[in-house]
């Protein structure tokens, strides 16, 4: 079997990629090695930059979106007792998120694939390549116990940090970059209503968030150790510690509810360059991994695709490739400036083990420069909303 593009992994960075290729008639086929059942119900992120809202408008695949998501105008930030209350549309000219679940974008992508004729191969496991930086590459993989190659003209490697595409590259080609923080998010999925804001706390017993789904589901954190066990926390626990930490003393803001998943995500932040090997490209988590308080992983992830879409449309249509050429290096800078916001946000809000009293002291004196100070909200607010799209 042969295509243009052959795409591992139906995330958001493959799905889109996949819809973008095909509204310019460009043949690509998905490989995906789990099952559409379990890509469309693991609970990743749920706020959606603008220019991600934007892109699923521009491929008309916001239907769904329109009727059920909700848009978020500020984001409160609380420490000490203080309120920092951070109104996005009047600190950027208008601009706010839309919050609506990563699953749910995937099942929308993958329902207009299929309803469009698209090729997705699901439970499709990738066990090897050929000739990735020669004239003919090429993906083996394995599905319903046989084995199965698909020649291609571009392997687009869209399938995680975990993923096969990443460590397909020969050894020193890929400079890594990694920090892993020393901490845990326990996260909970849980069946109540979210409260008014996006609330993220800085307290003395650690972070916590309060973040949203819809208007009956909340997701919550709060940090722990990286090896914490979430069976050690019952369900009682967790929203105790959550009440606490977001002075919510009288339980009277927060609603507890049905919870209807747990478990414990590490933070970390990795970048590898370059995102291109022969013609073999790296997309989203597969080439980086952002700490998740800035809230940037599937955004990101439709950034990168947005570029690598329009390099493949010049390269097929007239053979340039000066785009593909300049992909890796036209994402990277949007890169690092989103893994810098993030990184600031993480070391905002976290208690961190090794803080001495005068670094402790310091991150509240910086949290209350930023209850003050116009020109540092707008710095968040900015980030928050998304950065304009790099030019490429």
């Amino acid at each position: 079997m042969h295509t243009q593009v052959g795409i591992i992994g139906a995330g958001p960075a493959g799905l889109f990629l996949a819809h973008l290729l095909y509204r310019e008639g460009i043949d690509c086929v998905v490989l995906e090695a789990r099952s559409r059942a379990y890509v469309e119900d693991r609970v990743r992120a749920g706020v959606l930059e603008q220019g991600t809202v934007d892109l699923m408008h521009e491929l008309g695949l916001d239907e769904r979106l329109r009727r059920e998501c909700m848009v978020d105008h500020a984001i409160d930030m609380r420490f000490s007792g203080k309120l920092i209350h951070i109104d996005l549309p009047g600190l950027t000219a208008g601009k706010v998120v839309t919050i609506y679940g990563q699953q749910e974008v995937v099942k929308d992508l993958i329902a207009a694939r299929i309803a469009d004729g698209g090729r997705i191969e699901f439970e499709a496991e990738v066990t090897g390549f050929a000739d990735l930086d020669g004239a003919k590459p090429a993906i083996r993989y394995c599905k319903d116990g046989a084995e199965h190659t698909l020649t291609c003209d571009i392997i687009a490697g869209c399938d995680g940090f975990h993923g096969v595409a990443r460590t397909a590259i020969p050894d020193g080609v890929l400079t890594a970059y990694d920090h892993v923080f020393p901490f845990g998010w326990l996260g909970v999925l849980a069946e109540a209503p979210p409260i008014r804001e996006m609330t993220y706390a800085n307290h003395d017993r650690g972070f916590a968030l309060c973040s949203r789904r819809s208007p009956k589901i909340s997701r919550h954190y709060v940090q722990v150790a990286p090896d914490e066990d979430a069976a050690n926390w019952s369900d009682d626990r967790f929203w105790n510690e959550l009440h606490v930490r977001m002075n919510d003393a009288d339980k009277s803001e927060i609603n507890e509810g049905k919870i209807l998943q747990k478990g414990v995500t590490p933070v970390r932040a990795f970048v590898a360059a370059p995102m291109r090997y022969g013609k073999l490209f790296l997309a989203g988590d597969a080439a980086h991994i952002v700490p998740p308080t800035g809230a940037k992983g599937l955004n990101l992830a439709a950034a990168d695709v947005r570029v690598l879409a329009r390099a493949l449309m010049a390269y097929f249509r007239t053979g340039a490739t000066e785009r593909l050429d300049r992909y890796s290096d036209t994402c990277l800078r949007r890169v690092w400036k989103v893994v810098r916001y993030s990184w600031h946000m993480t070391s905002l809000l976290h208690r961190f083990p090794a803080h001495s009293a005068f670094e402790r002291n310091i991150q509240i004196g910086e949290l209350d420069y930023l209850l003050g100070s116009r020109a540092a909200q707008q710095t968040i607010a900015e980030n928050y909303v998304g950065l304009p799209l790099e030019d490429d």
